[in-house]
């Protein structure tokens, strides 16, 4: 017991709406449900989890994580509440700020606890036909900092002696038998053959067909994670559940759900560092900041690409280094900072151009290509054309070479450079030309389930105000208002509204 109130476990109460009384008679109810009959909680306990931060035995906190996820409708764990005996109890990270709630970076030796539990819940929310997405983002400063020195040190590992506290070494009983059940090499291929057919199918259809069967796969990597390898078996095993994790996120991202998405990222960042692996971990947390990207907060980007760039390593391969620059300069673009954009792109071509290819890329690079560096750059200048109307030719140019190179199937990628040239075609005042890449993006993306690709259509959409007097791009805004699924018609954001 700290003495001082669970201010995590107070603000979720409170968000739930529950008295204490009334929370005291669900968990009750719960845990017998989950197979602890003999649990009698009533509202003095209650009270005293929330106002003197008393953490109750297990299976309390679980019994509450799955009661506050179904309540909120979105991933409420352990650490959430403030329920985890490591470190500082209830405390909210980041100086007290609410808007950090993820409590990073957890205790080493908690990463495959906190992933095991989290797609638990997510798997849970999916069954039941809940998720959403009831909670802000942490900001980009809070989540770099909390962070910076946790990835640039090395990860401390589970010593070989039990320990009680420590998940990994957790009874027995408290895990499924297979899930905690040694594994060879034989299926570690297996999984990381399972992750690529997961990665190919993301980048062809879009993150909404596959997320499920991505996070259940997490989710059973998690429990695979409990039982303590040799230590190049672990180090592959961490591996593949950083890149589940990445997949994760990014199909979340994709179907919009963001504070899911950016807890993935964080959870990717950490089962690669527990790996070994500090560029993975960098990448997977340029992933977050592209999100932010996405949603309108470019600072907040500004400030995960610092941590993603120093924190990857003297290892990162230079054309792993130009894919983190790429970010950062579209980061640069949404701010107007054209200046900052064209030296941070000189950067990425530089690096790129520079990798010689003797050392083979790791998988999760293998899909940035010379189409991917131009596709960056098409929409780094196709953003800044917002601020510099004359940037427009240099999106049209990089939009048209990525679109001449895209040849395997990610059909995503190449809807992205479909819109990136109409943008910057009417940018650049060619609507006609517009209205045929709207055209052939609009023609590709009913068989896509990538909610990003229509949060970008309307983005393109209101620049069709302009000419909306012209036959063919009237007829082209009826097209995209007919096309527009009915979840993305009343989506808000920075988007203008169609």
């Amino acid at each position: 017991m700290s003495g001082q109130p669970n201010t995590r476990l107070t603000d979720l109460f409170g968000l739930a709406g529950w008295s204490k009384g009334e929370l005291a008679r669900l968990v009750n109810r719960q845990a017998a449900a989950m197979g602890h009959p003999q649990l009698a909680t009533d509202t003095s306990r209650v009270r005293r989890w929330i106002d003197t931060g008393e953490i109750p035995r297990d299976p309390v906190p679980r019994v509450l994580a799955a009661l506050f996820t179904e309540r909120l409708g979105r991933v409420v764990t352990i650490e959430d509440l403030g329920l985890v005996r490591h470190g500082r109890v209830g405390k909210r990270p980041g100086a007290g700020s609410a808007e950090a709630p993820d409590g990073v970076p957890w205790a080493p030796g908690r990463t495959a606890a906190v992933l095991t539990e989290f797609t638990g819940m997510d798997l849970m929310l999916n069954r039941r036909g809940l998720v959403g997405a009831g909670v802000a983002l942490t900001a980009g400063s809070a989540l770099s900092s909390a962070m910076h020195d946790w990835l640039h040190t090395d990860p401390t590992l589970s010593a070989d002696a039990p320990d009680l506290d420590n998940p990994l070494h957790a009874d027995p009983a408290g895990f499924d038998r297979y899930e905690a059940a040694p594994i060879g090499w034989q299926e570690i291929e297996e999984l990381e053959t399972a992750v690529e057919v997961f990665r190919k199918w993301d980048a062809a259809r879009g993150g909404g067909l596959q997320r499920k069967a991505v996070v259940g796969q997490l989710n059973e990597v998690g429990g695979m994670l409990a039982y303590r390898h040799p230590d190049p078996i672990q180090q592959r095993l961490w591996g593949v559940a950083a890149n589940l994790a990445v997949l994760a996120g990014w199909m979340s991202h994709d179907v919009g759900l963001e504070p899911t998405a950016q807890k993935y990222f964080v959870i990717a960042a950490h089962a690669a560092r527990e790996g070994g692996d500090r560029p993975r971990a960098g990448e997977a947390l340029s992933r977050a900041a592209r999100q932010m990207v996405h949603l309108g907060r470019p600072d907040d980007a500004l400030d995960l690409m610092k941590l993603a760039n120093s924190g990857s390593g003297e290892e990162t391969l230079p054309r792993t280094k130009a894919m983190l620059y790429t970010v950062e300069a579209w980061a640069q673009a949404s701010m107007g900072r054209g200046q900052a954009m064209r030296r941070t792109l000189g950067q990425a071509e530089d690096l790129f151009v520079s990798d010689k290819g003797d050392v083979p890329p790791p998988s999760w690079m293998q899909m940035f290509k010379a189409e991917d560096l131009y596709g960056m750059q098409a929409l780094a200048y196709r953003t800044l054309a917002e601020h510099e109307p004359a940037a427009a030719v240099q999106a049209q140019y990089y939009a048209e070479k990525a679109l001449e190179l895209r040849v395997d199937g990610r059909q995503r990628s190449k809807i992205f450079d479909f819109l990136s040239m109409a943008s910057a075609c009417f940018i650049a005042d060619d609507p006609d030309q517009a209205a045929g890449y709207a055209r052939l993006a609009l023609v590709s993306m009913g068989s896509n389930s990538s909610h990003r690709t229509w949060d970008r259509l309307r983005e393109m959409y209101r620049l069709t105000a302009e000419y909306s007097s012209y036959p063919k791009v009237d007829e082209l805004r009826e097209e995209i208002k007919l096309s527009l699924p009915k979840q993305v018609r009343g989506r808000g954001g920075n988007n203008a509204r169609v």
